[in-house]
């Protein structure tokens, strides 16, 4: 099965309940992510920006508490279904395949998207095509531990994910058995000084990232040249 159809498969059930549910099981830290990388994005009011993988919406209305035009897009329309802000009608599509103009936006936003799509490097040239020059992209991803946290991590999620998820129900446990060795394949096929490298051959400088969260969430920005 190909990384959007995973995504599809996964997501699916879970959309009614996915921003409360997402809170929780991130120990509240999933908004600190999400608003750090907003407000590094940089992007004036008033700024056309688009919000690829929006799911239910928690980026766009960040977006739009900061005065920005959002257009919301993703690839499920059950999570679509369920989404909540944005300025323009959602838009169902993928993100290696963006029906949009080349630089059509000011800023662009995506969170989570990177392990669910088929080939990574084409995907963040897709996305960078779409913003015009100058114009800043942010990404929002789940991080790995290292250290003495990095045991504590594989027990959270290894265990107490999937048996938080059995308890939620309405999908959550197979979310929570993908979701601890899916982070842990992306963080080491990518590193992130890669990651940082393979957006710029995308057509990014500026590239910059923080971990946060002691590591389990990681902010990336870059700007197109």
């Amino acid at each position: 099965m190909s990384p959007p159809d995973i995504a599809r498969r996964l997501f699916a059930p879970i959309g009614s309940g996915y921003e409360r549910w997402a809170a929780v099981l991130s120990l509240g830290q999933d908004s600190r992510w999400r608003k750090a990388m907003v407000a590094g994005l940089g992007a004036g009011p008033g700024a056309a920006v688009l919000d690829v993988a929006a799911g239910t919406g928690s980026i766009t209305r960040e977006l739009q508490r900061r005065g920005h035009r959002v257009t919301p897009l993703d690839q499920s329309l059950d999570m679509l279904g369920r989404l909540r802000g944005g300025a323009s009608p959602p838009v169902a599509a993928t993100a290696e395949r963006l029906p949009f103009p080349d630089d059509s936006f000011d800023a662009l936003t995506f969170g989570y998207l990177l392990r669910y799509v088929d080939d990574i490097p084409t995907c963040l040239s897709e996305l960078t095509r779409v913003v015009r020059p100058g114009g800043r992209v942010g990404m929002v991803e789940f991080g790995r531990p290292t250290g003495i946290w990095g045991p504590m991590w594989v027990a959270y999620t290894r265990l107490v994910l999937p048996a938080a998820g059995l308890v939620i129900g309405s999908g959550w446990y197979r979310v929570g058995r993908f979701l601890g060795g899916s982070i842990d394949e992306f963080a080491s096929r990518w590193p992130l000084a890669d990651l940082a490298s393979t957006w710029e051959e995308a057509g990014m400088t500026e590239v910059e990232w923080r971990r946060m969260s002691l590591g389990g969430g990681v902010v990336m920005w870059g700007r197109k040249r």
